[in-house]
């Protein structure tokens, strides 16, 4: 098994009401599930692969919840990866040389048999967890919108976090919400105004590392 980390940040939009009931063991919220996320590495490897600096970005969509499967996943690696750079994404992110259930990444692509072509586009991303805003897009395949939660009385940002010491994806994750809009082959409808949960991404083979 060739041996990776990378670390960075990420910005997850799914169509589910804030807080995501995936993440708390419940079906989601309109009985399927769709979503995008993003992905900025500010360093990380793959064996000998520098992967520091580069962006990435994942759509998936599934007729119930994750776990029964029949999903269908497509790639957005950036177009200024190299090739070297862009098989190792690939791998990764479908799940190889990955201790099984390790990653959600692993589990993700397990439960999409139907994974689109991967595609190579200008990946922008731009995510400030602390203050729950971001956007990424991919020209011609998505773009997403998001921000903080809103009070309702005041209309002040509300903070909430979810805290999973035992999660696949993180440890901990501020929430906001998110909008997105898609113009590719995978269609994702019902993402609007919808969850989203930011944070760093610290992660490895073997799961989620404790620190960076």
């Amino acid at each position: 098994m060739t041996t990776w980390e990378l670390h960075g940040q990420q910005l997850a939009n799914c169509n589910c009401e804030s807080g995501c009931p995936c993440q708390f063991m419940s079906p989601p919220t309109h009985g399927s599930c769709e979503a995008v996320e993003g992905y900025e590495f500010t360093s990380g490897h793959y064996g000998d692969v520098d992967l520091g600096g580069t962006r990435a970005a994942m759509m998936v969509q599934w007729p119930g919840p994750i776990h029964e499967g029949k999903g269908t996943m497509q790639l957005v690696i950036d177009e200024s990866a190299s090739p070297e750079q862009r098989d190792a994404l690939q791998k990764i992110m479908f799940g190889e040389d990955t201790s099984d259930m390790a990653t959600f990444w692993w589990v993700f692509s397990a439960m999409c048999p139907n994974k689109l072509e991967t595609l190579y586009r200008p990946v922008s991303v731009a995510i400030d967890v602390e203050n729950r805003t971001g956007r990424v897009s991919a020209p011609g395949v998505f773009e997403t919108e998001a921000g903080p939660l809103l009070n309702p009385v005041s209309g002040e940002p509300h903070q909430a976090r979810i805290d999973l010491p035992h999660g696949f994806q993180f440890h901990l994750a501020e929430i906001g919400r998110g909008t997105t809009t898609t113009s590719g082959e995978l269609e994702l409808k019902g993402v609007k105004d919808s969850h989203v949960h930011m944070s760093a991404i610290h992660i490895s083979n073997a799961g989620v590392l404790a620190a960076a």
